[in-house]
């Protein structure tokens, strides 16, 4: 991508930004709640552990909606890498602090990272981040992602198969908006953003303490192309 076309990328993605603040209060409220209501996160885990693995120790890896820092973050800096967390919640950023003391945390909307205040990394984990996101929003920040990379970087991508957009549902006593694609659309968006696509794994999960059914989530593991 040229930097005209970067420019007017992030541009696109800065017109597309809505308020969020009802999400991170959201998560400022559940809390620690979170990390009791979703115990088991097998997938998350081997995605993560695909993301330590393929990179030399010692890389610099951006953990993308960290939440309270664990499993991801606290994986990863186990692994040896350079962590930095990044969250809208300043609620689940105090978590991370103490869950992850060794990883180097900041909040702020997944927008603001359009201007290459945090650098560049060798890997990015981003677990559920994007289904945040209206889904006009997600081509935009795939390909911010892809600018944030090194040549070669990897990326660990989730997202809960659904064909949805910007859709209400009740969370944890609060109401959060996500969005979705069918696995064929999201192959095909990734591809669109400039990644291979180089493992994929899914499995059902069903939340422990949640009002929310059971879901297909879907894990990718890309490489910039």
């Amino acid at each position: 991508m040229s930097g005209d076309d970067q420019r007017e990328d992030y541009d696109g993605y800065a017109r597309l930004g809505l308020d969020r603040s009802g999400q991170a209060e959201a998560f400022d409220a559940i809390g620690d709640r979170y990390d009791e209501a979703f115990p088991h996160k097998e997938g998350q885990l081997a995605a993560g552990a695909w993301l330590a693995g393929a990179l030399p120790p010692g890389s610099r890896i951006l953990d993308l909606g960290c939440g309270t820092g664990l499993p991801t973050a606290r994986q990863l800096a186990d692994a040896g890498h350079t962590v930095v967390g990044y969250d809208l919640s300043p609620g689940m950023l105090d978590l991370a602090r103490t869950n992850v003391p060794e990883a180097d945390f900041h909040q702020g909307d997944l927008a603001a990272l359009r201007d290459g205040r945090l650098g560049t990394f060798d890997g990015v984990a981003a677990f559920f981040a994007l289904l945040m996101l209206p889904r006009p929003e997600i081509p935009h920040a795939l390909r911010m992602l892809h600018a944030l990379l090194r040549p070669g970087g990897l990326l660990a991508l989730s997202m809960v198969e659904a064909d949805v957009d910007d859709y209400a549902i009740p969370f944890l006593g609060h109401t959060i908006r996500v969005s979705g694609y069918l696995r064929d659309e999201l192959r095909e968006v990734v591809r669109e953003a400039g990644f291979e696509i180089a493992g994929e794994s899914s499995l059902a999960y069903a939340p422990a303490s949640t009002d929310v059914p059971p879901e297909i989530q879907i894990f990718l593991n890309l490489r910039r192309a």
